[in-house]
C-alpha cells in the first residue's frame, strides 16, 4: 500500500482520495467570498468531512487567471484561525494552499499536515520553509504566475512532455534543498498556464506524469476548461467535472481536488470499482 505521512496523519493512497477545497478568500474564482466568516469555514469543511473528504484544502490567497498577490499578514489572518479550528475541533487533514514561506510555517505550527504550492516552491524562501516543516508538498506546473500566465500560453513541444520535464527538474532541485521525493506529490497544473488544448491533451496524456512515481494531485473541478469546451458557466460544470475526475482516476491520479464532494465520491468510487474488478484478471 501507499501512504504519505501527513504530520499526525497517515494518508492511505492506495486508492484515489478527494481533497475538499475551502477558499477563505473575497476573489476565487468559483467561491470568493463564500467563506469568509471563520464559523461558516469551519461548517462548511465539517460537511465535506462528512460527506468523504479526505483532505481539507485551505487557501487564503486566489491563484484564479489575473489575480493579485495578498499581503503576508492577510494570508495569515485568513487561514491560521481556520486551519486552528479544523485541526482541534475536527480532527482533520488539513492542507495549506499557499506559496508564502511564513504562511507553511505557521500554517504546519498549528497542526496542517500537507503544503500545496501552485507556485511549486519557487518563491523566495519557500523551499526552504517546507522542506524544513517535514511535511509533505504538493509541486505544481505553471509557467509566470497568476497575473500573467493565460497570457497566451506556449510550449514548443507536447504539454505534457514540457510538464513532466518541469515536475522533474523540480523535483531534483527540491531534493538537493532537503526535501525527499518521498514527501512530494505532483500536481501538473491544469487550468495554469495552458489553453483548453493544452489542458484536454494533458489529461489524455496524464500518463507521462504519473511515470515520474510520485503520487498525482489533480484539480478541474468548474475551471474554465470545462466551460469553454461545454459551454458551461462556472455553476453548471459539475458534469464535465465529474467526466474529467473519472479520466483522471483511470490515468493514475491518486489525489483529486473539487468544490462538489459528495457528487465526486460517487463518481470516482463506481470508477474505482470498475478499476479493481479489472485487475482480478
Amino acid at each position: 500500500m501507499t501512504y504519505l505521512q501527513c504530520g499526525r496523519h497517515r494518508l492511505d493512497l492506495s486508492f484515489p482520495r478527494v481533497m475538499g477545497i475551502l477558499n477563505v478568500t473575497p476573489d476565487s474564482f468559483s467561491d470568493g467570498g463564500h467563506h469568509r466568516d471563520v464559523g461558516e469555514a469551519v461548517g462548511h469543511a465539517e460537511r465535506m468531512l462528512a460527506q468523504g473528504a479526505a483532505v481539507i484544502d485551505v487557501g487564503g490567497e486566489s491563484t484564479r487567471p489575473g489575480a493579485e498577490p495578498v499581503s503576508e499578514q492577510q494570508e495569515l489572518d485568513r487561514v491560521l484561525p481556520v486551519i486552528e479550528r479544523l485541526v482541534q475541533e475536527l480532527g482533520a487533514l488539513v492542507s495549506v494552499d499557499t506559496s508564502t514561506p511564513q504562511v507553511m510555517q505557521e500554517a504546519a505550527r498549528v497542526g496542517a499536515g500537507m503544503i500545496n504550492d501552485v507556485r511549486g516552491l519557487r518563491r523566495e524562501g519557500a523551499l526552504n520553509a517546507a522542506a524544513s516543516s517535514g511535511l509533505p508538498v504538493c509541486l505544481m506546473h505553471m509557467l509566470g504566475d497568476p497575473s500573467n500566465m493565460q497570457d497566451a500560453p506556449r510550449y514548443d513541444g507536447p504539454v505534457e512532455q514540457a510538464v513532466a520535464a518541469f515536475l522533474e527538474q523540480r523535483m531534483t532541485e527540491c531534493e538537493a534543498a532537503g526535501l525527499a521525493r518521498e514527501r512530494v506529490i505532483l500536481d501538473p497544473g491544469f487550468g495554469f498556464a495552458k489553453s483548453v488544448a493544452h489542458n484536454l491533451r494533458l489529461l489524455n496524456q496524464l500518463a507521462e506524469i504519473e511515470r515520474l512515481g510520485r503520487p498525482l494531485l489533480v484539480g478541474m473541478s468548474r475551471k474554465s476548461m470545462i466551460g469553454q469546451t461545454l459551454g458551461r458557466p462556472v455553476d453548471e460544470r459539475l458534469y464535465g467535472g465529474l467526466a474529467l475526475a473519472v479520466m483522471a482516476v483511470e490515468r493514475g491520479a491518486k489525489l483529486i481536488r473539487v468544490h462538489d464532494v459528495q457528487a465526486h465520491i460517487d463518481a470516482i468510487g463506481m470508477a474505482w470499482a470498475v478499476l479493481e474488478e479489472g485487475s482480478r484478471k
